[in-house]
């Protein structure tokens, strides 16, 4: 199983120390440093810096939120990428939820799976550079239709370096999981337990049995991002996991509709799940916090001694995960790198 560094997105502004971490990596030999975004710092342009700084690593997104740009537009950015890097592109795409769509982008929700398909078919329609690209769609039309009238078909300027960069879908829901298994070239998955991989595995070989499918299980890519603390006071490690958890619970997404909330509720842990959402949402954020058990910060991460760590990851490397996705600066990266072995 290889490993992966993922820096996330920023707080409150950028993340100290996070060149020196991508740098660590590299010298460390990680196969891929991500970044995100959510609705403050983009993902792009992190990326880019550290790709600029290094010469080996993959940059990944995970992810890149679909209603921040047009199809055409992450396609020029992922491409031009692409050519400053020498081919170290991987673009990671996600839906997010309604509450981020339709109220910081201002772009409708309804029907992501729909949407998702037709943006990839965009993405690497202007990639591959063919064609003028068109697509008569129910949410994408290119030329637009209405309008001034006069749009045409358009080939981008940029004659691509590759003519496919791997495209990974982050997604929770097994119908959402399914496309990626069937239009992508990876998943990038979100709280994974090795407990919940049949579930996974079954959503992904429906996929994979679709027609048109790119992939089989032995090509397809599956990083995974993943809490790692090495530390010797299990239930103090968890300590520092659960109020990230407790916010993804309860605080991301409204309540009707969190897809966090839902991976836990189908890992077992629904009345936990419903607990801290309440708690969460009614202002009560460090009771929301104390909620969450151990266990369930265990099923999700890996955390405790070195010894228990390794022993641990045999469980994962049975997982259809194909890399471990760490977070941390240089000195925990090296630290769990010699842990993990």
């Amino acid at each position: 199983m290889k490993l992966g560094f993922h820096v996330g997105y920023w707080g409150s502004g950028p993340t100290p120390g996070a060149l020196e971490a991508v740098l660590k990596a590299e010298e460390l030999g990680f196969d891929s440093v991500w970044t995100a975004e959510a609705y403050g710092s983009d993902a792009f342009t992190p990326l880019a810096w550290y790709g600029a700084a290094t010469s080996r690593i993959r940059l990944g997104t995970n992810i890149v939120q679909m209603a921040a740009r047009t199809p055409t537009a992450t396609a020029m950015s992922a491409m031009t990428l692409d050519h400053l890097s020498g081919g170290r592109m991987v673009l990671g795409l996600g839906a997010s939820g309604p509450q981020v769509v339709e109220g910081w982008y201002g772009q409708p929700y309804p029907k992501p799976l729909a949407r998702t398909r037709e943006y990839v078919d965009i993405v690497r329609q202007v990639i591959a550079r063919e064609a003028p690209v068109t697509l008569d769609g129910d949410h994408f039309q290119l030329p637009l239709k209405g309008g001034a009238g006069l749009g045409k078909p358009l080939k981008p300027t940029v004659h691509p370096l590759r003519k496919e960069i791997p495209i990974h879908l982050a997604a929770e829901g097994p119908k959402n999981v399914a496309l990626s298994a069937e239009i992508g070239d990876g998943w990038l998955p979100l709280f994974f337990s090795p407990k919940s991989n049949a579930f996974y595995k079954a959503a992904l070989e429906e996929g994979f049995a679709r027609e048109g499918a790119r992939h089989t299980f032995e090509t397809f890519e599956v990083p995974c991002s993943i809490p790692v603390l090495v530390h010797d006071d299990v239930e103090e490690a968890a300590s520092w996991i659960k109020p990230s958890l407790a916010l993804y619970i309860g605080g991301m997404g409204a309540k009707s509709v969190n897809f966090h909330h839902d991976v836990f509720a189908r890992l077992g842990y629904e009345d936990v799940a419903d607990k801290v959402q309440e708690l969460y949402l009614a202002g009560r954020k460090d009771e929301a916090t104390a909620a969450i058990p151990t266990s369930l910060v265990e099923d999700t991460s890996l955390i405790g001694p070195a010894a228990k760590i390794r022993d641990e990851l045999q469980a994962w490397e049975e997982t259809v995960v194909t890399q471990l996705l760490l977070r941390g600066d240089a000195a925990t990266l090296t630290k769990i790198a010699d842990a993990l072995g």
